[in-house]
């Protein structure tokens, strides 16, 4: 019984679009040096002569820690709003989210990452592949966050 409770509990967090992977750590970071530079997209310069001060990532994406968490996404419904598979995504549960925002939602049981709208309520992908998700009374629905930031890694 407990074992099937776990497997729940584990497929809950990755189902549909985004996969759970943590909180940020509220310990002493890792800070990053940061250079007070704008950067070209054309010949490289000595960026190491402007470097001023470091940078957090949690500074620069967590405003609350406690209400913040970070998700990883593994589907392709909102890449037409730059967010691809491996993609992370900050999320804040403590901030409203209000028509356009990009949310983390629950539909039916499925953790997914949409634009929600409003008359009537529904999840729209960002992937003209995706129909949007039209939300009726009998859906079990909740936004779980407002997402907040996004990290990539080139490979």
């Amino acid at each position: 019984m407990r074992a099937c409770r776990e497997e729940k509990a584990m497929q809950a967090q990755k189902i549909n679009e985004v996969e759970i992977i943590g909180r940020p750590e509220t310990s002493a970071g890792k800070a990053v040096r940061l250079a007070m530079a704008s950067v070209s997209a054309g010949f490289p310069s000595p960026a190491e002569d402007y470097i001023e001060q470091a940078l957090d990532l949690n500074d620069l994406l967590v405003t609350n820690p406690p209400a913040t968490f970070f998700v990883k996404v593994t589907g392709t419904s909102m890449v037409e709003a730059g967010i691809h598979p491996d993609d992370i995504l900050a999320v804040d549960r403590s901030r409203e989210a209000r028509q356009g925002d990009i949310v983390i939602a629950i539909v039916n049981g499925e953790l997914t990452v949409k634009e929600l709208a409003f008359s009537p309520i529904r999840l729209i992908p960002r992937n003209s592949a995706y129909p949007p998700i039209v939300l009726r009374e009998h859906d079990d629905f909740e936004i779980i966050g407002k997402v907040t930031g996004l990290v990539r890694r080139f490979k």
